[in-house]
């Protein structure tokens, strides 16, 4: 029996690219109390331009505190999200990169 793989490379980005259509596109999106998802920006990473408007918007989040996170199935078919901390960390599959912001507080 092949063996299995495991970590974040075993997952597939959930609700990823479908298969049979040539739809590319990547959100990312805010979550807000209150607003559920705010879009931040939108593009195909196969388009240079819209693909550094992305890193532009990615790092911007990451500069105003945000956490990333892309949302996926890990090989037990649970739904799961990995942080992100760089752009090239994303499947470039993956349809959703979600920040919200890091949990206040402490001692």
């Amino acid at each position: 029996a092949p063996a299995a793989v495991a970590g974040p490379a075993a997952w597939r980005p959930y609700g990823g690219a479908c298969a049979v259509c040539d739809n590319r596109a990547m959100r990312l999106l805010r979550m807000k109390p209150g607003h559920g998802e705010v879009l931040i920006a939108e593009g195909d990473v196969e388009i240079a331009e819209q693909e550094a408007e992305l890193i532009a918007a990615f790092r911007a989040q990451l500069d105003q505190g945000m956490w990333a996170a892309v949302p996926v199935i890990a090989p037990d078919g649970r739904r799961q999200a990995e942080l992100v901390r760089d752009f090239d960390d994303i499947p470039r599959d993956a349809e959703r990169v979600i920040f919200f912001p890091r949990a206040a507080g402490g001692c």
